[in-house]
């Protein structure tokens, strides 16, 4: 019981002191702050229905419907793939 909460406490100690260092270096490495993105502008700009979006991205519909209402943003890895889509939606399609 005790390695768990020493495991629980180090990730949240290591959360916090990311949290505290946003846009700044730090340990020497700039962090990557990910733009906000338009999704559905995005979408259209690719000519694709939410559907087809959702299945080539691998998001679901229902997501993409809830960022594209503006219920909800896209935030940590689903917003660095919004940001590769954006610039090279090949390079995603390829990988």
């Amino acid at each position: 019981m005790a390695r768990a909460f020493d495991s629980l406490k180090q990730g949240l100690n290591e959360a916090i002191a990311h949290a505290k260092s946003k846009g700044r270096k730090a340990d020497g490495i700039q962090l990557y702050q990910p733009q906000a993105v338009d999704v559905s502008r995005l979408r259209e700009r690719l000519s694709l229905t939410q559907e087809q979006f959702a299945a080539r991205f691998g998001f679901s519909v229902a997501t993409l419907r809830h960022w594209e209402r503006g219920d909800r943003s896209p935030s940590g890895a689903s917003l660095v793939l919004l940001n590769v889509i954006d610039r090279n939606p090949a390079a995603v399609l390829q990988a």
